[in-house]
């Protein structure tokens, strides 16, 4: 009797830090397109700071206030070696997420997204000479294929924005590949990975934001006819966005590595199909294709990676990050697929 309650309350437990998170996750993103479509707030550097001041606050709160994660004390001279470079990576994945939000639609660019897998291993074989089975590399086709049917048939393309996605994928899977060598040493959880890094990047982007679009902020809040509540509106995507990184740690604390790469590839088609709903983009028929295809490939890909990592010591087999290191690698925002990475 005991076992089986336990059982059922494990998976109770999973069914629901899959919702929260995917809760949390589709509702940045919506909201997200929202102030850049609906509220006419074209910022995406601004947007950005708010999410990385909003993580910054929240981290600081639960760590040093709430004290429900213990702190990972890091040596000041590591904090400038290992985690400022760490952070002005993980700035431009963010900031290129936002910029492409703003230029294209939500469904285009989750599917961009879920080229990284691609460009990740494309990088670790290029740069640092991993070997990688066939099997991996087979993997990757179904992905590359759909997005580039996507990419072809998308009704509502932008070349900048698919240029902004695409970097993002490069900037997430550089993020990705640092993280195993600069943190080496350090076993962060998504919490202590904010904690760490959200304020170097509002350092680290404060300023181009100010140079850049200050006076068109400073315009955009004299023009509009309802600046408040928009503001409202901006800072509560801040807020969300840090409870995203919350709900990262809850769900991989409570579920498994393959179904928390399932859980992912349904997460972007949730997301596509409520942004769909919402803002109306036209979708045709051969890049809903293309999208099932990327999201099928993207799930075939986790499941050939946990093959074989789940292969006896002495098997060649394909590099694989730890388990524990897993949410250091979630992106803060987004956006986005980033299972490993994707938005404040």
């Amino acid at each position: 009797m005991e076992d089986g309650r336990l059982c059922q309350w494990s998976v109770f437990r999973s069914l629901l830090a899959i919702v929260q998170w995917w809760g949390f996750n589709v509702t940045v993103i919506i909201i997200n397109k929202w102030i850049f479509q609906k509220l006419d707030f074209k910022f995406p550097l601004s947007v950005s700071c708010v999410h990385f001041i909003s993580s910054s606050i929240g981290a600081y709160m639960v760590i040093k206030v709430l004290k429900l994660k213990p702190l990972i004390v890091v040596d000041p001279e590591d904090r400038w070696k290992r985690i400022f470079p760490m952070s002005f990576v993980f700035c431009i994945n963010i900031v290129l997420g936002n910029v492409s939000l703003r230029y294209i639609p939500v469904s285009f660019m989750q599917t961009i997204k879920s080229f990284t897998p691609a460009t990740t291993v494309v990088l670790q074989w290029l740069v640092w000479r991993k070997y990688f089975e066939w099997r991996i590399w087979a993997s990757l086709v179904p992905i590359v294929g759909g997005i580039l049917l996507t990419s072809i048939t998308e009704l509502s393309f932008n070349m900048f924005g698919f240029c902004a996605a695409l970097f993002g994928c490069l900037a997430t899977s550089t993020k990705t590949i640092l993280a195993e060598s600069l943190l080496h040493g350090y076993k962060f959880d998504s919490i202590n990975t904010v904690y760490y890094m959200a304020p170097y990047a509002t350092l680290i982007l404060g300023v181009p934001a100010m140079l850049l679009e200050g006076n068109g902020v400073i315009e955009w809040f004299q023009t509009h006819p309802s600046p408040w509540p928009a503001l409202i509106i901006i800072f509560s995507s801040g807020v969300l966005a840090f409870c995203l990184n919350f709900s990262i740690f809850y769900v991989i604390h409570s579920t498994t590595a393959v179904t928390f790469n399932v859980a992912g590839n349904l997460k972007v088609a949730v997301a596509v199909l409520i942004s769909w709903m919402i803002f109306k983009n036209p979708i045709s028929s051969l890049n809903a294709v293309g999208c099932g295809i990327t999201l099928v490939g993207c799930t075939f890909y986790g499941y050939v990676r946990h093959m074989l990592s789940q292969q006896p010591p002495g098997t060649p087999r394909t590099p694989r990050t730890p388990r524990n290191r897993m949410e250091q690698l979630l992106p803060l925002v987004n956006n986005s697929n980033d299972k490993l990475d994707d938005k404040v």
